[in-house]
């Protein structure tokens, strides 16, 4: 049962609301349709991230083991533990559709070479590129991952407000509508008649 006063500022106050409710729903699907959209080119991204990954992983080990032969692994374990280790990640955000997700700077940009050229040779300086695009590649990785998780949470929770809006509120806004229209429309007709029949009363 509609429990509701069939008024006519009832009537625009719900038809107010209505209008409300609907373009809220085409706003939020809008948003929808932008985040997963989002979200499917950032699981493409990670995909083709990760086969970068595989690849840069194996020159790097394979570069490793041929200057730990050249080098000898004490030299190459001595070299490594003269190199500071990396914790200057820069990470800024971005919106999207009010939605924050990061973006990380590239290692390689903060990354110098710490060790000299005396004792060193090419391969270690493969290994070294190798290893910090590997640290480059993993960083994007996680931002990847982190702006998955947060669009997904945010897909989540449009789509409950999508649906309360498309199956809940707006069917309900139109079910008062028909109800007060209906009330006013048969009230009009019986004043009508009424009012006729006076009127006859009157004229006999």
């Amino acid at each position: 049962m509609i429990r509701v006063s069939p008024t006519k500022s009832k009537l625009i106050e719900t038809k107010r609301s209505l209008k409300l409710a609907r373009e809220g729903h085409t706003l939020l699907d809008k948003k929808r349709n932008v985040l997963i959209r989002e979200l499917m080119q950032l699981i493409d991204e990670a995909k083709e991230v990760q086969n970068q990954t595989e690849k840069v992983f194996e020159v790097a080990y394979k570069a490793l083991i041929e200057a730990n032969v050249y080098l000898g692994i004490e030299n190459v374990q001595e070299i490594g533990l003269g190199i500071d280790e990396f914790d200057d990640l820069q990470i800024r955000l971005r919106s999207v559709m009010g939605v924050e997700v990061p973006e990380m700077e590239k290692v390689e940009e903060h990354i110098n070479i710490s060790y000299g050229f005396t004792k060193t040779n090419a391969k270690l300086d493969v290994a070294r590129k190798a290893f910090n695009e590997v640290l480059n590649l993993t960083a994007k990785l996680t931002e990847i991952e982190t702006s998955v998780y947060r669009l997904a949470v945010e897909i989540k929770r449009t789509q409950r407000r999508v649906n309360a809006l498309e199956y809940v509120l707006i069917p309900e806004y139109d079910e008062i509508v028909k109800f007060i229209e209906s009330y006013l429309e048969e009230t009009e007709r019986d004043d009508f008649f009424r009012m006729k029949r006076l009127k006859q009363r009157r004229d006999a």
